[in-house]
């Protein structure tokens, strides 16, 4: 390690409380994608404070930012946080299950936690920034706020606009959440494509469905009228479960999902409802495979439409291309990961697991996973990952830090949260310990600390810099994807979120 890597990781070490109180200020916000509103402003706010050049609403979207610092002319680096929450997950930071004073379960809530992501990479930014500054390294820093990460939503919008352009490399950072990839860096195999998009159907003219010889009288409860918006969401979402199987091959390791993002429109009146909005999220190994399934859903809406009197449009949230590998750069990870070490958990950590752990109907032993405190070598964490995927199959699972792989060269690393042995566990208890400070506050200081040596080797070591940019051209080369995003933003549907009215701040689903 140099001077300017051991002065960066003392920096983090000594910003431990004020990292804490950070994160468990998000953790406390935990707005959902697209309304992460005193979320991107707290970062705005403390960045500006801290001598970024801060750009509010980037690329189209009102809680994403895009932050700069230069030290002169030289690499500039890149690093991000995400923020937003889950619905439904309104755990409290206390070891037993219970929501955040004031709301209900059905509120959000982080699942990942995205609270711990950010304030782990603005630990990292910070760390780094204080030893270019003391050390007289030149170069620059790029900290891009990523709203709506849960439904892939910013970074193949700001992937499209040239956020990621420019960057001497990308560093990702996301806790870990599946075996093997904890405490290590992914090698060959990153996360696939995705596709999101919103099916609204709409009912405009119900008089006119099924008619004969002209119009049935529109105010006659006992006439014929179209079905609606409610029966086309209902009919799109089973036919969607029943034809899943058809739609992809029994192979690969993806997945669809749904959300119904509103419904109704209409009072319990016999009146068909106007208006119904269905999201669905497709996770594949190839952009390939993720047009064939837009293509039989596209089939299934426009049948539906039809059954139901209702017209059918497709909008897009998100369009994200699997992820390109640079070994040069995980190497450069790696290195880090190894001088940091993995976070270990003290005695009063631990009782607050024994806390969780019985919470949950209890358990014997050590209360946390050992995986939690061991190193795995990128290439071993790769072959057992490759044991359950077929040898043509060259992605898997997904996040949208892929989108940024296609403009820079980008290591993918995680470093472990907190997690309990044995288990099943409900999901409160994970949830639970991403937002008490003594058990999340390890993976952060671990984090933060391999951030800012991993980003001060690419500013000081030319050699592996020019390294990794040669490799990022050359697999760029051998299969390029350009960006898929042809679409605005998608930040004006019924999308959950926190309100303000006269009985105070509450939760609502539109």
């Amino acid at each position: 390690m140099t001077p300017a890597q051991n002065d960066a990781k003392a920096h983090v070490a000594a910003m431990a409380a004020d990292l804490s109180q950070a994160c468990a200020t998000i953790f406390e916000f935990a707005e959902p994608a697209w309304r992460e509103y005193r979320s991107a402003a707290w970062y705005v706010e403390r960045l500006r404070a801290e001598g970024f050049t801060v750009e509010e609403g980037s690329a189209g979207m009102p809680t994403a930012f895009c932050a700069e610092w230069h030290n002169g002319d030289g690499p500039v680096v890149g690093m991000y946080a995400e923020y937003d929450a889950v619905p439904a997950n309104c755990q409290a930071a206390a070891p037993e299950p219970k929501p955040r004073v004031g709301l209900p379960l059905t509120a959000a809530g982080h699942t990942d936690p995205h609270s711990a992501l950010g304030i782990s990479a603005l630990g990292g930014l910070l760390a780094t920034k204080a030893a270019m500054e003391k050390h007289g390294l030149r170069g620059g820093l790029r900290f891009t706020g990523e709203p709506a990460e849960k439904v892939r939503g910013s970074k193949p919008i700001h992937a499209a606009a040239g956020y990621y352009d420019g960057l001497a490399g990308m560093l990702s950072f996301h806790p870990f959440y599946m075996l093997p990839l904890c405490n290590t860096v992914r090698w060959d195999t990153q996360c696939g494509a995705a596709y999101s998009m919103i099916y609204r159907f709409e009912c405009h003219a119900p008089q006119t469905w099924g008619a004969r010889d002209g119009a049935p009288i529109p105010q006659s409860h006992s006439d014929i009228r179209a079905p609606g918006a409610n029966e086309a969401l209902m009919a799109m979402f089973q036919m969607g479960k029943t034809l899943r199987d058809s739609m992809l091959p029994h192979r690969g390791g993806w997945s669809i999902s749904e959300a119904i993002l509103s419904a109704g429109q209409a009072t319990a009146d016999n009146l068909p409802a106007l208006q119904a909005d269905l999201q669905y999220m497709i996770r594949v190994p190839t952009v390939e495979m993720a047009e064939d399934v837009t293509a039989a859903l596209d089939r299934n809406a426009a049948a539906v439409a039809a059954m139901t009197g209702c017209t059918w449009s497709r909008h897009w949230v998100c369009k994200s291309r699997p992820g390109l590998t640079n070994h040069r750069m995980a190497e450069i990870v790696w290195e880090g990961l190894q001088d940091v070490g993995a976070p270990q958990w003290d005695a009063a950590a631990r009782d607050i697991m024994r806390q969780v752990r019985d919470a949950c109907g209890g358990g014997e032993g050590e209360p946390l996973l050992p995986a939690c405190e061991a190193l795995v070598d990128p290439r071993e964490a790769e072959r057992i990952l490759r044991q359950d995927l077929p040898p043509s199959q060259i992605s898997s699972t997904s996040d949208d830090y892929t989108d940024m792989t296609w403009h820079c060269p980008t290591a993918r690393f995680y470093v472990a949260r907190p997690a309990l042995a044995g288990g099943p566990y409900p999901p409160w208890a994970m949830n639970a310990l991403g937002g008490i400070p003594a058990t999340i506050d390890p993976m952060v200081q671990v984090a933060a600390k391999v951030l800012a040596v991993s980003a001060l080797r690419l500013i000081e070591d030319a050699q592996a810099r020019e390294e990794a940019w040669s490799e990022f051209e050359r697999r760029k080369a051998e299969t390029d994807i350009p960006p898929l995003c042809d679409y605005p933003p998608p930040i004006d549907f019924a999308w959950p979120e926190y309100v303000e009215t006269a009985r105070g701040r509450g939760w609502c689903i539109p």
